[in-house]
């Protein structure tokens, strides 16, 4: 690769460069961002770089994670505000912990009474601006520790509700004990409690068996790539990785 293309390239990600990634399923966002800045590192012979993320995705997610190199990062704190839009399953009829699949679900119970319209209405009513409790296997923080860790060492914590917005809150397909949905929701908001909240106005328990995020702001997941993508374009351009 000629000397000067190199060089341009270069100091394009280190003025600033927006990175789409498709998260891979039970990759930490962390992991997905060591990779991309690895990758950044070994094409450019950089002894370091700047790259920093506008929101986590859980381990158990995919989809969209928007990267900022460079300069670049100081567009973080506005990105991170932008309407997210996230796909997924629930299911209903049993509870976990973490309220998703990281921990092990509980008996299942019996949820052939459920139909579309008595789904519907329970996520009506956590449609607009609704107080939500965040899962206590979260990484918030409350004195100085993240609640997950009280959480895996069975201490129990009490966690505040927020205020979050849920414009949309569609059911998409059911197939019980399995329900289709899709959220366009404000920063903050946790899908996991969504999911558990519409277990429990069913009466019936429930925890986030998928989620994709999709969306966030006008960035679409359909235009990113996965992290060895990423770095499979550098090494077919010729970059030394």
């Amino acid at each position: 690769m000629a000397d000067l293309k190199f060089s341009q390239i270069r100091e394009d990600y280190l003025n600033g460069q927006v990175l789409l990634i498709d998260k891979p399923y039970t990759w930490s966002s962390f992991q997905a961002l060591n990779a991309v800045k690895w990758t950044l590192r070994k094409a450019f012979d950089l002894k370091k770089i700047k790259v920093g993320h506008a929101g986590t995705l859980d381990p158990l997610a995919t989809g969209l994670l928007i990267l900022c190199t460079g300069k670049s990062t100081s567009q973080i704190q506005n990105l991170q505000g932008m309407i997210k839009t996230y796909t997924g399953t629930i299911h209903l009829g049993s509870t976990t912990a973490s309220y998703d699949l990281e921990s092990e679900p509980g008996p299942q119970l019996e949820v052939g009474h459920l139909n579309l319209q008595l789904i519907e209405e329970a996520a009506g009513k956590l449609t607009g601006e609704i107080s939500q409790r965040p899962p206590v296997f979260s990484a918030l923080k409350k004195d100085g520790k993240r609640l997950y860790e009280y959480a895996r060492t069975g201490q129990e914590v009490e966690v505040p509700e927020r205020s979050v917005l849920v414009t949309h809150f569609a059911i998409t397909g059911i197939n019980l004990p399995e329900v289709e949905f899709l959220v366009v929701c404000s920063k903050g908001t946790y899908v996991r409690s969504l999911a558990h909240d519409l277990g429990q106005i069913l009466g019936v328990g429930g925890y986030l068996s998928s989620l994709r995020r999709t969306k966030i702001g006008d960035f679409s997941v359909n235009n990113a790539i996965s992290p060895e993508a990423f770095k499979e374009y550098f090494q077919k351009a010729g970059f030394n990785i």
